[in-house]
């Protein structure tokens, strides 16, 4: 899954929004919030029914956002000699 951040546009960084945790569209919903309610068994419905201001976009954009990041490789550091 070569993409990047641009890949994403409805995902924003804002230090003064949620602590620079990615968010929705600069709101203070985070993905982590939205993978957490579909991970926990809530429907794209309910969801869009308890945030009307979200999107299915929004949604669908924050489970790729969270599949593309799982997916990153991190390298170890290397230890101090």
């Amino acid at each position: 899954m070569s993409r990047s951040l641009e890949a994403f546009p409805r995902v924003t960084f804002d230090p003064q929004v949620m602590g620079g945790k990615p968010c929705i569209r600069g709101m203070r919903v985070t993905v982590g919030m939205i993978v957490g309610l579909v991970a926990s068994g809530r429907s794209w419905a309910e969801i869009l029914a308890a945030y009307p201001y979200l999107e299915e976009d929004d949604i669908r954009q924050s489970l790729q956002f969270a599949a593309w990041r799982v997916s990153e490789a991190d390298l170890p550091m290397a230890a101090a000699p």
